[in-house]
């Protein structure tokens, strides 16, 4: 049996299983004078390169949205404890 590619592409998608080092982890993120989408240092797909403007827009974007989502939800968690201390009045209609 033939051994099979450990990195290429199939269907314009790279991947690649070798296995990785520290530089190559390291450089991978960091390619100055390449997009905003470098290919994984191992895996399949696409990473952010930290050296182009763009993907730290996302960076933030993306942090930002997080934080918006733990405040929403701490919010909702202190409305629901507050509600909680509350009494409810409980109608109820015999007709």
């Amino acid at each position: 049996m033939a051994d099979k590619p450990s990195s290429g592409e199939i269907f314009g998608i790279p991947y690649n299983f070798e296995r990785p080092s520290i530089g190559r982890l390291l450089s991978a993120h960091w390619q100055p004078g390449k997009g905003m989408l470098v290919e994984k240092p191992f895996g399949i797909g696409y990473t952010l390169n930290l050296a182009n403007w763009r993907s730290w827009v996302v960076v933030a974007v993306a942090g930002g949205l997080y934080w918006q989502g733990k405040q929403s939800e701490a919010a909702r968690a202190s409305a629901a404890d507050a509600a909680d201390d509350e009494p409810v009045e409980v109608i109820v209609d015999d007709d």
